[in-house]
């Protein structure tokens, strides 16, 4: 299994294949293979491209880790391209260079990707060396020590720019102090405090084969990813058994900190906060709704809160709304930036928009209008084939499910002024929390 141990080789073993689109002539074309040991692989064919794009997805995250483990997942993201059995860190970087690859990885609250995209031809090399890194490395105790440094300075960056402070705080105030409401990186305490043997045990327990997707896209056939994958893993252990996928993650019992405000005092000359609260979870058949009314209140340059606050009054350059989405809870946001001295005024406008919103509704120009960039922004975030890789693996991994773009447009069409309106009356009504980072005495938005 994990941690660079070796493995004997295994028979090889058949694999359930399913078509999952049957796209047009060839382009569009997305398949499904589960490998024995639960691994699975998901393709998606765009013969126009000259290039390939692939994703190793693990259903793991922040939300995952005790309090002694806080940030063992990022953690892991960095100490994956230190080495295998089969190369060092140098040469993992290399292979990919050598071929103007791209490799990069990201951790979130509930899962973690490591990806790169190069050249057609060069997708043996992408996935082989994509494989190895992170099915088989070795989390050295010297490696652990090294890049123990340098998360300790990524915190250190993140820390020193409010306007991502102010997030944590916000999910911080309305998600608690559990792992959904604390900081994906950790914090300083905990990355002092982990040990080498806490982080290899945690990825030898959570980087199983029924955890793991593989996600690839652009000019491939789906039986040659497959092919390719089988060769990778082979000797890892992650095709041992008859391990069957693990479902997406069930939902847990969240609760918000009702009416919550959190400030933190930072010598800025800026003060930035974050108005909301719990917004809709992941597979809420109203999360279309809520995307529409996001777009109206604050989703554009044509939004309430941009033309009031940044356009008219001139109080912002920074002025959005937001959302986020989990297994089991979301959040809303309106998040602004404004000088210190604005902050009173900016806060009584964003609340009168909040209050108009859940007494009159949204316009039906701002629900066309609020379509029109849910729709735009689903196609043409599908124009490379990093996103339409990262389509697949979230998709597997976390909604269980493959929607079609024709299926989420027809969906976003269908939303009435009704839908909207209904989704605004239960999000808004919890829009109650407050986080504020800035130059200010902690306890004056408590009162």
């Amino acid at each position: 299994m994990a941690g660079g141990l070796p493995r004997p080789a295994v028979p090889r073993r058949s694999a359930a294949t399913r078509t999952l689109e049957p796209g047009r002539g060839g382009a569009g074309l997305v398949r499904r293979t589960v490998l024995p040991g639960g691994v699975r692989v998901v393709t998606e064919a765009v013969p126009a491209m000259r290039s390939v794009a692939v994703g190793l997805w693990v259903g793991v995250g922040s939300r995952d880790e005790g309090p002694s483990l806080a940030g063992a997942s990022h953690y892991l993201e960095h100490l994956l391209f230190k080495g295998t059995r089969r190369r060092s860190a140098l040469q993992i970087s290399a292979a990919i260079d050598a071929v103007g690859g791209e490799m990069n990885a990201f951790t979130s609250k509930e899962y973690t990707c490591f990806y790169v995209r190069a050249l057609d031809t060069d997708l043996p090399v992408a996935v082989d060396v994509l494989t190895d890194a992170v099915t088989s490395s070795l989390v050295r105790s010297a490696d652990v020590a090294a890049e123990r440094g340098v998360i300790l300075e990524e915190i250190a960056m993140h820390d020193d720019d409010p306007t991502d402070v102010v997030h944590d705080v916000f999910a911080a105030t309305v998600l608690g102090d559990g792992p959904l409401g604390r900081p994906v990186l950790g914090t300083v305490e905990s990355i002092e405090a982990i040990t080498r043997d806490q982080v290899h045990g945690y990825y030898q327990r959570r980087y199983r084969p029924d955890n793991l997707v593989i996600a690839a896209a652009g000019n491939l056939e789906h039986a040659q990813v497959v092919a390719l994958v089988r060769k990778a893993l082979a000797g890892t252990g992650f095709l041992d058994g008859a391990g069957q996928p693990r479902p997406p993650r069930a939902p847990r019992a969240t609760t918000a900190t009702r009416r919550g405000v959190r400030a933190l005092r930072r010598p800025s000359e800026q003060a930035n906060l974050v108005l909301g609260g719990l917004g809709l979870a992941r597979t809420d058949e109203r999360r279309f709704a809520l995307g529409v009314l996001n777009a109206a209140l604050g989703g554009g340059m044509s939004s309430r809160l941009f033309q009031e606050v940044r356009e008219r009054r001139g109080l912002a350059y920074s002025v959005y709304s937001y959302t986020a989405q989990y297994a089991d809870a979301g959040l809303f946001g309106v998040y602004v930036g404004c000088q210190p001295s604005k902050v009173d005024e900016v806060l009584d406008i964003c609340r009168d928009a909040l209050a108009g919103v859940l007494a009159e509704g949204v316009s039906e120009e701002e629900v066309e209008r609020g379509k029109g960039q849910l729709r735009g922004a689903l196609v043409l975030g599908l124009e490379d084939t990093g996103s339409r890789m990262s389509r697949l693996g979230k998709s597997e991994l976390v909604y269980g499910e493959l929607l079609s773009v024709e299926e989420i447009l027809t969906r976003i069409s269908a939303l009435s002024v009704e839908d909207v309106a209904a989704v605004a009356a239960d999000v808004l009504a919890r829009a109650d929390n407050l986080a504020v980072v800035g130059p200010f005495d902690p306890d004056r938005f408590v009162a």
